[in-house]
């Protein structure tokens, strides 16, 4: 369970969310315009920007969380894998994920690293290990992205734009990944591709005007008139298929 209790977010003096109360109780989609506060309500909801407010995770606020508390009830997955080191391997940046799990100044466990090695396994990206950061494809980095998230085993995954410059193909491959992490994963997907928000079919809130509206029922956000209302364009139906 994660609650919001009135949440203001500004940055550079400027207000980006005023006064948002929400409980999000499982699965949920964040969509919006461009520049509406998405990515700042999931780096918020993680304490990763400065808020007013609080924000608590299965009723503990974050701010009396420390870093690896934090780390193991949720994970924050940005847009783009951000290589901090050229060199390093898959391999090794997956095995990263375990940090919170790892004792000071010891070396990752061998359970570590079979965890490493069966979600590689799992998304299928084995054969990556030794390839270094700086060389893989976009859809190859968005998959290593994800699999440092589930390393962690965190109970809340969110998810910032993740099929955002992928192909077709790429980003039905990693549709498909997030849906199916659902049965085991809290999952916040955040994203401006309503056809990926249909697909994976969570309840919605939409940001607009610095509040956030709720859409608890698929009929409720997904039909011409809503969206024509939220969005202030025509709409003709989706358009893309991931299933």
């Amino acid at each position: 369970m994660i609650k919001l209790d009135s949440l203001n977010i500004n940055y550079n003096d400027k207000n980006i969310l005023k006064e948002i109360s929400l409980e999000i109780g499982g699965h949920l989609n964040i969509l919006g315009a461009n520049g509406s506060g998405k990515s700042t309500l999931a780096k918020t909801i993680c304490g990763l920007v400065e808020y007013n407010g609080e924000v608590y995770i299965n009723e503990k606020n974050i701010r009396d969380l420390s870093l690896k508390q934090r780390a193991k009830l949720l994970t924050y997955v940005p847009t783009k894998l951000e290589v901090y080191d050229e060199f390093i391997n898959v391999e090794e940046f997956v095995l990263l994920g375990r940090f919170a799990y790892k004792d000071s100044f010891f070396d990752y466990s061998d359970k570590d690293k079979k965890i490493a090695k069966n979600t590689l396994e799992f998304l299928n990206i084995s054969h990556l290990g030794s390839h270094t950061l700086s060389s893989l494809s976009s859809g190859e980095a968005q998959l290593v992205s994800l699999a440092s998230a589930l390393v962690s085993q965190s109970e809340v995954i969110i998810l910032d734009e993740p099929t955002a410059n992928l192909d077709p193909h790429n980003a039905k491959t990693i549709a498909k990944h997030i849906k199916g992490l659902k049965k085991y994963h809290q999952i916040i997907l955040i994203t401006h591709d309503l056809d990926l928000a249909s697909y994976i079919d969570s309840p919605t809130i939409f940001l607009k005007s610095k509040s956030a509206t709720y859409f608890e029922k698929y009929e409720e956000f997904y039909n011409e008139a809503k969206l024509k209302e939220l969005y202030e364009v025509e709409f003709d139906g989706l358009v893309v298929r991931y299933d």
